[in-house]
């Protein structure tokens, strides 16, 4: 028996095969060659390959959202045989004897720049479809497998450790749980799979070995072990384990269609963390009652350049319309720190976490700030839109956002697009300072959510992202529910409503501090929904206390 250990940070039992992600090269170098026609033979098989990918997908949309969703597909696929991009890759080939990864790259580049050129606003965001039409045919030149996983069925995948641009475009259905050398309980890997319901163990060093690949293996989520060969003692209480989880899950289904309120009758809205519209199925069936924070930066995450303003609205707009009416709050871009995009050229930061990220990056890029908001904008035309703003720290840092709103609703009354006016503005409280100005910002904004993982960060100063800090990284320390406390009691006093969207929302031992201090939201991954619901549904608000708050 191999048993390894680490962190458990997303629970459950499974069984599965190990896959190790294996990171693609993304540097395309330019080869000699004497064969051009195998070159071109492999280009041939390059398209065939892509064109029956992109009709599965065309397929897999047309069923679940009808033909419109799957017109971007179709046109993919046109575009794989498009006549003068195949032609731009022969005359490459011909012309300078060379790899067809070279050629294809060559093509795509010029292509996308001129669409990007171009004035009218529609052809320019083609820009983004050549690219994605391109990266696609290398890929299958380079044997990259779609959606990062070479298999037939789903997996156990491992890896030293996962960047949130890397597990974005994964197939997230072929992943049964993730095992990490490296990461922390609030890594990106963590979250997607609390979102995804599955289990998930990080920090566990070398034993994680890549010679284990392909070996049948036991994840145990809660325990925070993959074991290998178990013997029989330990195989019965996996088996026991998973027995208890799967009877746990049919009794919360009783959960669904039932209200969030309190035994003595307290409200509390429960919501739903997202990373893309992809998980919308999930939050319906877990039964959240709206989109508490829609994590916008993965867009620009999965892509290899800016979104343009259109592919945020299709975005946006189905989330809302998925919705049905339901409060879908939108987080602008929050990247930097532990998420980085390489096509926005941030400067080398020694402490990116303190650095340009989230709304600095925003204000000090209005170009970029103004695509996001007008997309969203439009978005909120289709349905309960709100918006919300990261990494807030004073009372300038408002204003200008939300003098940004209006002259982007300036711009769309001119244009004759519709938008809602009424549109909620929220902030995110995630800073020591937000806390202690809360008063002030609580006059300006509709809502506040708080971010508690980077408000136990700055609040402790305690890097989330540093396994080793263990203990240290507490967010039940007092000093953090303080924060939350005064932050709650301005909201409050504002008469506007208060929220959590961090992880700690999903804590079931704090949920009676939660509403001693009187939080009106919580904002969960979706398969926390109901296990939450259940818990909230046999609380009696009255009873509640802040003894937490003592140190």
């Amino acid at each position: 028996m191999i048993l390894m250990q680490g962190k458990g940070v997303s629970k459950g039992v499974v069984k599965g095969k190990l896959y190790f992600y294996e990171r693609p090269s993304t540097t395309i170098e330019r080869t000699e060659v004497t064969d051009i026609e195998a070159e071109k033979a492999r280009l041939a098989e390059a398209q065939e390959k892509s064109i029956a990918q992109l009709e599965v997908l065309a397929e897999k949309c047309r069923e679940e959202a009808g033909d419109e969703s799957a017109i971007l597909f179709e046109t993919h696929a046109m575009f794989v045989e498009d006549e003068d991009y195949v032609e731009c890759i022969m005359d490459t080939l011909d012309e300078e004897q060379c790899n067809v990864e070279y050629a294809v790259s060559v093509a795509g580049d010029q292509f996308a720049a001129m669409f990007a050129a171009m004035e009218d606003a529609y052809m320019q965001a083609r820009a983004a479809d050549i690219k994605d039409v391109t990266r696609r045919l290398l890929n299958n030149l380079m044997g990259i497998p779609e959606g990062g996983i070479d298999s037939d069925e789903p997996v156990i995948l491992a890896a030293d450790d996962l960047a949130p641009s890397e597990t974005i475009q994964m197939d997230k259905s072929k992943i049964l749980a993730f095992a990490t050398q490296g990461g922390s309980g609030n890594s990106h890997t963590a979250i997607l799979a609390r979102t995804m319901g599955i289990p998930a163990i990080c920090g566990l060093g070398d034993s994680l070995k890549k010679e284990y690949n392909g070996r049948l293996a036991y994840v145990d989520g809660t325990d925070g072990t993959v074991i290998l060969d178990p013997d029989e003692l330990i195989l019965n209480a996996l088996r026991t384990k998973f027995e208890e989880q799967e009877a746990r899950k049919e009794l919360l289904k009783s959960m669904k269609g039932k209200e969030d309120v309190t035994l003595d009758g307290k409200k509390v809205n429960v919501y739903c963390n997202i990373g893309s519209p992809d998980d919308l199925d999930a939050v319906i069936a877990n039964d959240g009652q709206g989109i508490g924070l829609f994590r916008s930066e993965f867009l620009y995450l999965a892509a290899n350049d800016y979104p343009s303003e259109e592919e945020q609205f299709k975005a946006y707009k189905a989330a809302a319309v998925a919705m049905n009416g339901k409060r879908v709050i939108i987080r602008t871009l929050d990247i930097g720190a532990d998420k980085q995009v390489d096509y926005f050229n941030l400067h080398k930061e020694e402490n990116p976490a303190m650095g340009l990220r989230a709304v600095r990056i925003c204000l000090n890029r209005p170009e970029i700030f103004r695509t996001q908001l007008r997309a969203l904008y439009r978005a909120s035309a289709f349905g309960k839109i709100a918006i919300m703003f990261p990494m807030i720290t004073s009372v300038w840092e408002v204003k200008e956002c939300k003098r940004a709103c209006q002259s982007v609703m300036q711009e769309l009354t001119k244009e004759g697009i519709p938008y809602n006016p009424d549109t909620e503005i929220g902030i995110m409280i995630e800073t020591p300072s937000s806390v202690f100005i809360a008063d002030e910002l609580a006059k300006l904004v509709d809502f506040f959510s708080v971010g508690t993982n980077d408000l136990t960060q700055y609040t402790l100063a305690c890097d989330r992202q540093c396994n080793d800090l263990g203990k240290f990284y507490d967010p039940h320390h007092p000093a953090v529910l303080r924060a939350l406390k005064m932050a709650a009691d301005a909201a409050h006093a504002a008469g506007i409503w208060i929220g959590i969207c961090g992880e700690l929302g999903a804590d079931l031992d704090l949920l009676p501090t939660f509403l001693a201090i009187g939080i009106d939201e919580l904002s969960v991954s979706p398969s926390a929904v109901l296990p939450l619901r259940a818990e909230l549904r046999k609380s009696i608000a009255q009873t509640c206390t802040l003894d937490l708050l003592k140190s």
